[in-house]
């Protein structure tokens, strides 16, 4: 018959300090080696006030994956209230950043503008037959011969009329011979419609046959003189090849100052009649452009 006899030695504080101190660590000259790391410990009125917390009532007593120790319920609630708080603005941020998110809203509003431009031109073609967006070209319903002249007029016009292709120009070109019009009445037709077409530079003498509000001309300014009114800054005639027009600038304009004998470019100007003759207005749309200015070499 066997036992086990177990025993065991209580080791008091001052014996583990006094066998610590025996296992210090010495330098090569048998100086023991001092540990300066301070040693951080909690303040007196840190201590209790962590018991005064930790015993409180609604306190949690314990650390658990539902709750907090050491935290009221108010506390605990309003600690969870604000990391939900944060998760939702990071997603928010995150998903307003969403990569390519710019890039798709803008093919989308082009897909949808084209899509609306070809329903406009279908509607239009009801009236029109070659407005139809689906109509070929009407260069392939021309003879060869046909579409020499085509070429050749179209390489004529476009040397008079700034802003538009010889591609463009011969498109209308073949558009009014395949709708029977002769050469002649062709190229006269589609040089008119093309001089005054919106966003060119139309020639004074052909505003009154313009059915827009707003043109842009290119003159010189022959004579101004004193405005009539004080809401008038300045007021006076300009002039082209083919014909002059009085023009108006209306001090709310802010335009710049013209001077007489200058070249000048007036984009956007607001066509009205004066004494049965059509004139035009500089308004706060209206831009004015001066091509010799800054010119020293010359």
């Amino acid at each position: 018959m066997s036992s086990k006899n177990v025993s065991s030695e209580v080791v008091s504080v001052d014996e583990q300090a006094f066998e610590k101190h025996d296992e210090a660590t010495v330098d090569e000259d048998g100086f023991e080696v001092v540990d300066e790391t301070p040693e951080f410990q909690a303040t007196v009125d840190m201590e209790v006030q962590a018991k005064v917390d930790s015993n409180h009532p609604d306190a949690r007593v314990e650390e658990g994956p539902d709750h907090m120790f050491g935290k009221t319920l108010e506390q605990e609630e309003r600690i969870k209230a604000q990391e939900a708080e944060l998760e939702r603005i990071s997603a928010q941020a995150e998903l307003g950043t969403q990569e390519g998110r710019e890039k798709r809203t803008r093919d989308i509003a082009a897909k949808r503008s084209a899509e609306r431009r070809a329903e406009f031109q279908k509607r239009r073609a009801s009236v029109d037959p070659l407005a139809d967006p689906e109509r070929a070209d009407p260069r392939a319903e021309l003879e060869q011969e046909q579409l020499a002249a085509v070429n050749e007029q179209s390489m004529r016009l476009a040397e008079k009329l700034d802003g538009w292709s010889r591609a463009a120009i011969s498109r209308r070109l073949a558009e009014a011979v395949v709708t029977g019009k002769d050469m002649m009445s062709a190229v006269v037709g589609v040089f008119e419609e093309l001089q005054t077409a919106p966003g060119t530079v139309v020639p004074i003498g052909k505003l009154e046959d313009v059915n827009r509000k707003e043109v842009s001309i290119e003159g010189r300014v022959e004579t101004l003189w004193d405005p009539s009114h004080p809401s008038i800054a300045q007021v006076g005639l300009i002039a082209d090849d083919s014909g002059q027009t009085r023009v108006t600038i209306w001090e709310a304009s802010d335009a710049p100052w013209i001077e007489e004998g200058e070249q000048v470019r007036i984009h956007g100007a607001a066509r009205n009649w004066y004494e049965g003759r059509v004139s035009l207005a500089v308004t706060g749309w209206t831009t004015i452009h001066f091509p010799e200015r800054g010119r020293w070499w010359e």
